[in-house]
C-alpha cells in the first residue's frame, strides 16, 4: 500500500493537501477551546453566588448558633437566623446549578465545533486519499498481472486525448498498433496511465 505517489508534483500536492488538512483541523480545535473558555466565563456568576451563598449560610448558622444561648428567647432568635441561612444556601444551591449547565453548554458545544468541522474535512480530504490509495493498488496489481500491461494500455486510449499527444503515433493509429500487441505502443501507454496515477513504470 503506498500512502503517496511517486512522481514529484502529485506527491507535493498530497503533501499540501494533507498540511492544510492537518492545520485545519487544528485550528478547529483551537478554535472550539476558545470558544469553551469564553463560555465557561459566563459561570463566573454562579460561582459568585454560591461563595457568597456559603459565606452568608455559614454566617447565619454561627449567629444563630450563639444567639440560642441567650436565655429565654435564644430559640425564638435563632429559628429566623436558621431560615436566612436556608436562603443562603438555596442561594449557594443556584449558583452551582448555572455553574453545572453552563459547563455542559460549554461542554456540548465544544464536541459539536470540533466533531462536524473535522468529519467535513475528513470527508473532503481523507475520502479521495482512500481513493487514490485503493486505484493505485489496484493499477500496480493489474500491470503485475499476465497482460496487465495491455490492459492498462487500453485504459490510456478510453481516458483523456490530451496526454495521448505525448505518445509517438505508429503508422495506423495507437489503436491499431495496441490491437496488433506493439510492444513500444503498449509500454509507452502503459506507462501513461501509471503516470497518471502518480506511480513510475
Amino acid at each position: 500500500m503506498r500512502l503517496y505517489a511517486q512522481t514529484p508534483a502529485r506527491r507535493s500536492r498530497q503533501m499540501v493537501a494533507d498540511l492544510i488538512a492537518l492545520l485545519l483541523i487544528a485550528i478547529t480545535v483551537k478554535f472550539a477551546l476558545v470558544v469553551r473558555d469564553a463560555i465557561l466565563t459566563l459561570a463566573e456568576p454562579g460561582r459568585q453566588a454560591e461563595s457568597a451563598g456559603d459565606s452568608l449560610a455559614s454566617s447565619l448558622d454561627d449567629a444563630g448558633d450563639a444567639a440560642s444561648k441567650v436565655p429565654f428567647v435564644g430559640d425564638s432568635l435563632r429559628k429566623p437566623l436558621r431560615s436566612a441561612a436556608d436562603a443562603g444556601t438555596s442561594l449557594s444551591d443556584a449558583g452551582r446549578s448555572l455553574q453545572d449547565t453552563v459547563g455542559h453548554v460549554a461542554t456540548l458545544t465544544t464536541v459539536a465545533l470540533i466533531v462536524l468541522p473535522t468529519a467535513a474535512i475528513l470527508v473532503l480530504w481523507l475520502v479521495p486519499r482512500l481513493r487514490w490509495i485503493r486505484r493505485t493498488a489496484t493499477t500496480r496489481r493489474l500491470l503485475d498481472a499476465p497482460g496487465g500491461a495491455d490492459l492498462l494500455a487500453l485504459r490510456a486510449l478510453t481516458g483523456p486525448q490530451r496526454p495521448l499527444a505525448a505518445v509517438a503515433v505508429p503508422p495506423g493509429g495507437l489503436a491499431d498498433a495496441w490491437r496488433r500487441g506493439d510492444p513500444e505502443v503498449i509500454d509507452a501507454l502503459s506507462t501513461l496511465t501509471l503516470r497518471r496515477a502518480g506511480l513510475r513504470p
